[in-house]
Formats: structure tokens, sequence, C-alpha cells
């Protein structure tokens, strides 16, 4: 499954491709309650279509209404048309007319798509799951494409406006089965790279053949942690059940510096896998704290996929911590 940044640029070439003009929206800046975040991505075709968005449907329609009327006085397939910066709720009235909260503030760049090529690179680098730093120079509009680094923020000097597509974060999972399927699906639209570790053959073939995406990692799954090195954008989760499987994954990961560490079980079951990791493998309470199980928020969930919703959700929000911690802590690294 693809996220919603990619979709948006997948229907920008899709159309481009059918020969339509489009004009792309991106949130650059944004101050007090805006709801969508920098980067955040709107196409906007010739005829009123639309994909993404950048305000959810707050400043859209008049957006489409300004691109629009932008159409009728110049030909928007031309080269010499340039990106714009518009702003939107800079006063109350402003931003109590378009509907934005508690007086939010949004700014984006309006940008006419006059070249497909760096479309079709960055979706192609994007699938092969590459970080792809997109640079767009106001005065000209030209786009140049390079290496991103995992973590790479936004960044917009007045002149150019950078943005990072790719998956800035990494999740493994530990087991094939079908709640790691649901997982796996969830965290894709979630711009997660997926990763799955499961020396069972028929569960990870079946795996990786029924969700487009995501990577296996072969061998056991404490080498495959090892391998991976997990840092601060990195998420562990153990499914199988089994402890053969999980525990010597978890033993690696709680040593390491990923971000969350969980593990399918039972309160009991958890209790008697904290017990063996802290008798025969010598973890320390510190590092035993870390790990989450039951894993997931606390839903009630039944069925696998709710379940994986629970998982993710879980994820998402301490995910959502460390990513506050890593903007506002020295050297980049959360408290």
């Amino acid at each position: 499954m693809q996220s919603l940044d990619i979709r948006v640029l997948s229907d920008a070439l899709a159309w481009r491709q059918a020969g339509h003009a489009v004009t792309l929206v991106t949130v650059v800046e944004t101050w007090g309650s805006a709801p969508r975040p920098p980067g955040a991505l709107l196409a906007v075709r010739d005829d009123g279509v639309v994909s993404g968005s950048v305000s959810g449907g707050c400043v859209e329609d008049d957006l489409i209404a300004r691109t629009q009327a932008a159409l009728k006085t110049k030909d928007a397939h031309a080269d010499d048309v340039k990106p714009s910066l518009i702003s939107y709720g800079v006063s109350k009235e402003e931003a109590a007319r378009f509907g934005l909260p508690c007086g939010g503030t949004l700014r984006l760049l309006q940008e006419p798509l006059r070249d497909d090529g760096w479309l079709v690179e960055l979706l192609a680098r994007t699938a092969a799951q590459q970080l792809v730093a997109r640079s767009v120079t106001l005065a000209s509009g030209a786009v140049q494409l390079g290496s991103a680094v995992r973590g790479q923020a936004l960044q917009f000097d007045g002149v150019t406006l950078t943005t990072v597509f790719g998956p800035n974060w990494r999740l493994l999972l530990i087991g094939a089965g079908q709640l790691s399927q649901a997982v796996a699906q969830m965290a894709l639209m979630l711009d997660f790279e997926v990763l799955v570790c499961d020396p069972r053959e028929e569960y990870a073939a079946t795996l990786v053949a029924s969700v487009p995406g995501i990577r296996r990692v072969e061998g056991m799954p404490d080498d495959a942690v090892l391998e991976l090195r997990p840092d601060v954008h990195t998420a562990i989760v153990a499914l199988t059940h089994d402890p053969k499987l999980d525990d010597l994954a978890l033993l690696e990961a709680l040593q390491s510096d990923a971000f969350y560490v969980g593990a399918l079980g039972s309160r009991r079951n958890q209790a008697a896998r904290k017990q063996r990791l802290a008798q025969h493998f010598d973890l320390s309470a510190e590092q035993l704290v870390r790990l989450h199980g039951p894993v997931g928020l606390a839903l009630g969930a039944k069925t696998p996929a709710e379940i994986a919703v629970a998982i993710v959700a879980e994820i998402i929000q301490v995910k959502n911590l460390v990513a506050g911690a890593l903007t506002t802590t020295p050297g980049g690294v959360p408290h």
C-alpha cells in the first residue's frame, strides 16, 4: 500500500500523462493548531479534481478556485510559470473564515508541474525503499533529487524548499503470521519501511507474496536484529508466540537503540518472558522496562485486525514522542 504523499505524487503523474495541467501544493510552515504537518501534499487537477490534503478540508476549496482562475489567465503548461507562496490564517478573521482551528496559520507553496521526469524517478526510488530529498528552487521552479538520510526534516530558507520522501522509520516484524500481515499493511500506509524475519519458510514466503512492499530478512531473528543495527528510528515487534524465536531477538533489540520493542503475549507470558531474559541473559531492569508487553494499546482488541490497530497505534504514540524529543534535544538524542 502507498503512503498518502506517494499516492498524491502518483496521481499527479497519471494526470500529467493523461494531458492535464496539475498544480502541486506543499505545506511549508505552520503556526498554531494546523491540521496537516509541514511537507503534506495536495495535487490539484485543471478540472478541480484533487488528491491529498493540506488542511483537512479548510482551505482546499479556495486553493481549487485559485488554481482554476490562474489556468484561465495563463497557459499552465508554459515554461515560465513559477512556484509561489500562499498564506492562510494570518489574521483571526481569515483563520475563522477558512475554519482553521485555534487561529492556526498555513504557509503553502503552490507549484505548477512542468516536468514529469523527477516524478517518475522519485516514485521509482521510493518504491525501492530509498529515502529521497526533493529540492525546488522558487525563483526558477527547477527540481533536483538527491539522497536523504533517516530523520532528515523539511527545510526552507526562503529560496529553496527541500522535502523528504520515503520510509523515515523502520519496523522489523519477528514472525510472519496473519497478525504480521495486518500490522505490515498498516505500517506501510504510515510510511514505515517494513521488514520481516521468520525462519519458517512457508510463513515468510506467504507474507512477502501477500503484502507487496515489505522486505524479508533471511536467517534467525536475533541475527536479523544485529544485522539491522537498530537506531532511534527503528521499531521491533515479536509476534511468533515462540520463545525460541522471540526471546533471542528481544534480547538484542532491548540492548539496541530501537525506539520501540514489543512482544505478543498475555501479562502472564510477559512476566515469564522478562524473568527468562533477566535470569538467563542478564538484562538489566532498565532494559527490561523498555519491553512493551502485552504489545499494543489496551483497546480490548480481539481479532487480528483489531490487535494490529492496537499495536500500530502504540508504535505511533511512542514514535511521535521520540520524534518530538529528537527535534528538541541537542545532538538529536531523545531524553
